[in-house]
């Protein structure tokens, strides 16, 4: 039984939200001012018909949104839906107390993607490759994806091909595909034991179309070439299922951001360093010290630097930020210092740059909400904020990455 909704705004996810009888409503697909039929079930609902259209809406770009659960927002007109994205960074904020000037929304172009983790699960019909359709564990099959490289779409046929190939288990699992300078990466993970044979047949497979690696749960299968990603002017190897920005123009805007703001510093450290996109960065100015708890990333990092030329002093050090940050006295040994951790964000590590002298800090950030949290420990401990800088680099989807650039005086000993 469908229901009439007045959507009255956008949630934190991309849903619109209707104020109903019994609360709130989350409608997927919708947008402010629209007037929708949806069936409810408690306090989502899920779209019947477009009654009245908001002049924002405009066409998808792919046939399989609403369906995949890639996309949230691909009907929301460019300008508004980048206005929104920018909304979310200013409310988280906020919602902290922090007042400081907005930069506008770097924004992101489609068919640039680098990474992308499909789902896949054998049935009767053949193999299933594609996406997970919201709150469902139902894979949706895919024939596009507007906000990949072309590379990967054009490549979909034999992915499903070697999924099938590797796969040894009824259950779904996940095949995270990275385009490199050398070719495709591909990840495997949870797809089960692989037999010899099949491992054989997979590896001949991965060897005939050119892929550059195949990995099973952290395992190399086959490795013709090396997969190598371009930091500034360092070639990585990267280890598989190793962390990247998920598009390179992003990355190479939050590493000019980073890299000016710190351009000064004589020594800085790198805190979630991971393979090194700021690290190897900084290096061409700074020396640096890289900490990260992830051992196959930093030994790339550190493999990187030994093979590159012109670079200032790059030191690592493997430790995890979580459970053991870097205290306020060893970070006084640095005039600049980067952090960009994962969604939970660095508080504890956070308390201890606020006590530190470190006169140039650089934050980045994937959510807004823990990024809101961090600045104001490091508010509170005496650093100005001096520009927060939105990009997006998730196209279509609620999330936003950031770049906040902090100063503190420093004080006399």
């Amino acid at each position: 039984m469908s229901t009439r909704f007045t959507i009255a705004r956008l949630g934190s996810q991309g849903d619109g939200i209707a104020n109903a009888e019994g609360g709130e409503v989350f409608v997927p697909f919708t947008l402010p001012g629209e007037t929708v039929t949806a069936a409810r079930l408690k306090d989502r609902a899920t779209l019947m018909s477009v009654l009245e259209a908001s002049p924002l809406r405009i066409d998808p770009a792919c046939r399989h949104f609403t369906e995949c659960g890639g996309c949230a927002l691909q009907h929301y007109e460019a300008a508004a839906y980048q206005q929104w994205k920018r909304e979310r960074v200013v409310q988280a904020l906020k919602a902290k107390g922090i007042a400081c000037e907005i930069a506008a929304l770097v924004p992101c172009a489609p068919h640039t993607r680098r990474r992308v983790t499909f789902s896949a699960r054998r049935t009767e019909a053949g193999m299933l490759l594609g996406f997970v359709r919201a709150l469902s564990s139902e894979i949706i099959p895919i024939e596009e994806c507007p906000i990949s490289l072309p590379a990967i779409v054009a490549a979909l046929d034999k992915l499903r091909a070697l999924a099938g190939l590797v796969c040894a288990t009824p259950k779904a699992f996940h095949m995270t595909v990275t385009v490199t300078a050398s070719g495709l990466d591909i990840a495997v993970h949870d797809a089960g034991k692989l037999g010899d044979h099949q491992r054989r047949i997979a590896s001949n497979f991965a060897m005939a179309e050119g892929l550059a690696r195949l990995s099973v749960d952290g395992e190399i299968v086959v490795e013709p070439k090396k997969p190598v990603v371009q930091f500034g002017s360092v070639a990585v190897a990267v280890p598989p299922g190793a962390f990247l920005q998920a598009t390179e123009a992003a990355e190479q805007a939050m590493a000019g951001l980073v890299g000016q703001h710190l351009s000064r510093a004589r020594k800085v450290a790198d805190l979630f360093a991971g393979c090194g996109s700021f690290a190897l960065r900084l290096a061409m100015r700074s020396e640096v010290h890289a900490v990260e708890g992830d051992g196959p990333a930093l030994a790339a990092l550190d493999r990187a630097f030994r093979f590159a030329n012109g670079l200032k002093r790059v030191t690592i050090e493997r430790r995890d930020l979580f459970r053991r940050p870097l205290t306020f006295k060893e970070l006084n040994a640095f005039d600049g210092l980067v952090f960009d951790p994962p969604r939970a964000g660095a508080e504890d590590q956070s308390k201890q740059i606020a006590r530190s002298d470190v006169p140039l800090v650089a934050a980045v950030s994937c959510n807004p909400v823990t990024l809101a949290r961090d600045l104001r420990i490091l508010v509170d401990g005496g650093y100005t904020l001096k520009s927060v800088t939105p990009i997006d680099q998730f196209l279509w989807s609620p999330h936003v990455e950031a770049v906040a650039l902090l100063e503190k005086p420093k004080r006399r000993r």
